[in-house]
Parts: structure tokens; sequence; C-alpha cells
């Protein structure tokens, strides 16, 4: 496209100063806009080259573009018959240069292919294990449901007996009901029971044979304070050696008829050893 813009450009000049001037002097103006133009791409593409940039070249370059965009417009403006032709042609000095701004780009971010194929690698191990997850997240979630459905048949089943076991209890009770509620079920229930109905037989008592003492209620043994607590546990502990395990030493703390909560032994037993 840089050279077809080129090659318009100078015929251009040179068809259209040529009625003005003779045609060698048009031809020298042509090639100066396109030498000009040609040398400050040059100079840019050796600068992007060396990854360096310079604004005031890229300016110049954009501006011989808008020149020889200008000399292809004004031709198409003073040309007979063939204006929109030209017109149609005026826009490919600015779309080189700008196609050229666009390659300079892809330059900057173009890739080896070692770093093309470990991207892809990346990418595809990143897809993988996407793959593997919802893999993972479907299976556990069958699971679940699985598991679920198996819970609420269950449930189901429990809340049944339930029910079956709550109607045969108030069956029961009603039935008791009933029967605590009849004509000579107070009498009956006197003769083991406390009086429910006056002036009927008091209660029936069993008989004593022989003198009998009463017998005093045993006292619980004291809870033991931590430090005779420590005491024992380190005593039964080094009773042999090597010294015993705690499973030993709680074995024989229980035997010897010592007591206290397991999480005070155990904590004696941290203290200890």
């Amino acid at each position: 496209m840089t050279a077809v813009s080129m090659v318009l450009t100078l015929a251009v000049v040179v068809m259209w100063l040529g009625t003005a001037m003779p045609w060698p002097i048009a031809l020298v103006v042509g090639l100066g806009i396109d030498g000009g133009w040609l040398a400050t791409l040059a100079y840019e593409r050796r600068l992007a080259a060396q990854g360096d940039h310079s604004t005031p070249v890229t300016a110049v370059g954009w501006f011989f573009g808008l020149v020889a965009t200008g000399v292809l417009i004004a031709h198409a403006a003073t040309a007979d018959g063939s204006a929109g032709a030209w017109l149609a042609v005026a826009w490919l000095p600015l779309a080189a240069k700008a196609l050229w701004l666009v390659h300079g780009l892809w330059e900057r971010t173009a890739l080896t292919g070692s770093a093309l194929e470990a991207i892809q690698g990346i990418q595809q191990e990143a897809r993988d294990e996407a793959a593997v997850a919802r893999a993972r997240l479907r299976a556990e979630a069958g699971t679940e449901e699985t598991r679920l459905a198996a819970v609420t048949q269950a449930g189901a089943r429990v809340a049944r007996v339930q029910a079956q076991t709550a109607t045969t209890l108030a069956k029961a009770w009603a039935t008791l009901e009933s029967t605590r509620a009849g004509k000579d079920t107070g009498r009956a229930l006197t003769s083991v029971t406390t009086r429910v109905t006056p002036g009927v037989t008091p209660t029936w008592e069993l008989p004593v044979w022989g003198p009998t003492n009463p017998v005093t209620a045993l006292d619980a043994a004291p809870p033991l304070s931590d430090a005779e607590l420590d005491r024992l546990v380190d005593e039964i502990r080094h009773s042999e050696t090597p010294a015993l395990s705690y499973r030993e030493m709680s074995t024989r703390f229980r035997a010897a008829g010592h007591s206290a909560s397991e999480v005070r032994l155990r904590g004696a037993w941290k203290r200890v050893a």
C-alpha cells in the first residue's frame, strides 16, 4: 500500500503540476514528497528495530502522509470526469501510514515460538484443572444428593415409626384413663396405695418380722484436692520401673478405690508427667 501510494502521489504531482511547470520539475517535486516520506518511514523503522521511538520523526512522517493525501484530494477536486476515482484513492497514504503503525505495535508484542508453546501449555493446564474441578464438583453433588435422599428416606421411616408408637401410647393411655375412671378401680387401688376414696379400707402394709435397726446412709468420700491427686498419680506412676503409662496408672488408681473425674485425672497426669 505504501508503494501504491507513492506511485499515485508521483503521478498526480506530475499530471497536476506538469501544466504549470516543466514536467522534470514536477517529477522532482513528486519524488521529493515520496522520498521524504520514505526516508522518515525508514528511520522510524530503524528506531523501532533498536527498541527506540522518536516523536518528531513520527510527526514528520504523518506530515508527509497528510501532504500526499492533500495532493490527491486537490487533484481529485480539479480533475474533470474522474474526480470520484481519484478521491476514492486519496486515503491510501494515510492508510499506509496507519498500517505501518499497527505493524510496529505487532512487532512490540510479538513472541517467540517457545514462549507461545509455554503459553499454550499453561492455558491447556488451566483448562484441564477447570475440567477436573467441574467433574469433582459434579461427583460431590451427586454423592451429596444420594446421601440426602438416603437420610430423607431414613427420617421418613423414623417419623412413621414414631407416629405408630405415639398412636399405640395414646391408645394405652386412653385405656389406662378409662380403667382408672372405672367405678370399682378406686377400691382396688387402696390396697397398694394411699387412700383415694373416703370410707374404704386403709392402705395395706407388709408385716415386720422381728426388730429393725435403721442403717445410716454411707457418706460419700470427700473429693481429692489437686495436690493430693497429683501426689497419688505420681506415686502410682513411679510404682514400677519404667514409669507406668496413663492407661495403666488410671486402672490402678480406680482399683485402689480412689475417685476422680477423667478430666481431673488426665490434668493431674499432665502436671506430673
